[in-house]
């Protein structure tokens, strides 16, 4: 059986760019059972309430809901499970180092597979402010109406 190529996007955070300054991204390997693979793979995966935590040199992904396989019976997984990330043990240091100062977190993006592999790309992120959230609506409005007024010139 021949290896797909490629990536796959199975599921996207997009609340995180609008709560979050997303300050660097770094790409996980996940550690799944088998029907959760194959779920995955059927698309059925939500990390909108997920996030991450650095626990004696691992890497945990909490609150990642992937949905149990329907022909899966007795192997099923418990969907919220807490999940190991596979990251280099410096990779792991550094962001335990960086978390630890004020305002930044651990959170996921996106799930996919690339190369017949589940990753996660996982982002350092420091919180936004209310009026930091304010000043991008503003900021997508200013662009949004240049792209309109582009449009209707040409």
């Amino acid at each position: 059986m021949a290896k797909e190529r490629g990536t796959k996007l199975v599921a996207n955070n997009k609340k995180a760019f609008h709560d979050y300054f997303i300050e660097e991204t770094f790409e996980a390997g996940l550690v799944l059972a088998g029907t959760e693979v194959k779920s995955l793979r059927m698309g059925k995966c939500s990390i909108k309430e997920a996030f991450l935590r650095i626990e004696n040199g691992e890497m945990l992904i909490y609150g990642m809901h992937i949905s149990p396989y329907e022909k899966g019976n007795i192997f099923n997984k418990d969907p919220l499970r807490v999940r190991k990330l596979l990251l280099h043990k410096y990779e792991i240091m550094r962001l335990a180092g960086k978390v630890q100062e004020k305002g930044f977190a651990l959170i996921p993006l996106k799930v996919y597979f690339k190369d017949s592999r589940a990753k996660v790309e996982i982002a350092l992120a420091k919180g936004k402010k209310l009026y930091d959230k304010r000043a991008s609506i503003a900021e997508k409005d200013r662009k949004r109406e240049a792209e309109r007024e582009l449009k209707i010139r040409y």
